[in-house]
């Protein structure tokens, strides 16, 4: 009988430390993930603190009137003229026509994916989709500066370069990231849709556009503003491509600038914490604001989720 006691004993003991070590482990992966969960909260709150004091510095230090700033279209250094209203136009212009272009073709094309021909449309397009993603933005810019230039000037008109070339090359680029969401959105529809949809007489057609997109339209939505949120912030294949003067453009074909142009130009131009410095912080401050607006879009679209 001892030797039965402790046989049980040694088993009891091995339990123990084995609930012992699963419990650190555990304890031991949580700390990570609450270390990298606070890590990104606090890079977030440090980044929009530090961007809201720089660029709030050209208003409350060197008396730059934010009414003029963001109304007045004279940008002029020199003269101390900071009206940064045609680069606010042409941030919103070329970013509203890249998704009018963009948006129709993404979701056609991950209506194609699905609904249309889901086997081997997919092996051809989804690689084309994921070829275009991970493309540099400067060999858009190259690309756009090579060919869409030229082509603009010689049968459109202008210099090429202008609103025109900039929504080309941002349509092409922000493409693969509203295919890729609508693609997932249509995907994850329950089967039943078009099963009933079917039952009661409906064509493949009337199924994809009266009940499928329907369904879908939120996470498209969302898809289309992520889309834009990108062509908002994106600097280098734009700079390449626009013009990059500091006037609003009265038609498609003139040269224009955009907010992330004008700081890519001038940034490396200036003293920190000069008012020519600050002042290019105050139109990083627009571009966050502007981000915060697209998430809070998204956020707001992805709440009227309802599939």
């Amino acid at each position: 009988m001892e030797w039965i006691e402790r046989e049980q004993a040694a088993k009891d003991r091995l339990v123990i430390n084995k609930k012992s070590s699963s419990v650190k482990k555990e304890r031991r992966g949580k700390a990570v993930i609450l270390g990298t969960a606070l890590l990104i909260i606090l890079a977030t709150i440090a980044i929009t603190l530090f961007l809201v004091s720089k660029g709030l510095q050209s208003f409350v230090v060197n008396g730059v009137s934010p009414i003029e700033f963001i109304s007045s279209t004279e940008w002029s250094p020199s003269n101390e003229k900071f009206g940064a209203l045609p680069f606010i136009f042409g941030s919103f212009a070329v970013t509203v026509l890249s998704a009018l272009i963009a948006a129709p073709l993404g979701i056609g094309a991950a209506i194609f994916m699905t609904e249309i021909a889901p086997s081997w449309g997919q092996r051809i397009l989804q690689p084309v989709v994921e070829l275009l993603v991970g493309i540099p933005s400067v060999v858009y810019g190259f690309i756009g500066l090579t060919v869409v230039v030229p082509f603009i000037r010689e049968n459109v008109g202008g210099q090429g370069f202008g609103l025109l070339a900039g929504t080309v090359v941002l349509s092409i680029m922000i493409l693969p990231t509203i295919t890729s969401i609508s693609t997932d959105a249509m995907r994850s529809l329950p089967g039943g849709l078009r099963e009933s949809s079917y039952a009661v007489g409906a064509t493949r057609w009337q199924t994809i556009y009266r009940v499928l997109v329907p369904a879908a339209s939120p996470v498209l939505l969302t898809a289309v503003v992520l889309g834009m949120a990108r062509a908002f912030g994106e600097a280098l294949a734009v700079q390449m491509v626009i013009g990059n003067s500091r006037d609003i453009a009265s038609s498609l074909v003139e040269s224009t600038g955009t907010l992330t142009t004008i700081i890519t130009l001038n940034i490396g131009h200036t003293t920190f914490g000069s008012l020519d410095n600050n002042v290019l912080w105050s139109l990083g401050l627009i571009l966050l604001i502007m981000s915060y607006v697209f998430i809070i879009i998204i956020r707001y679209l992805s709440s009227r989720r309802k599939i």
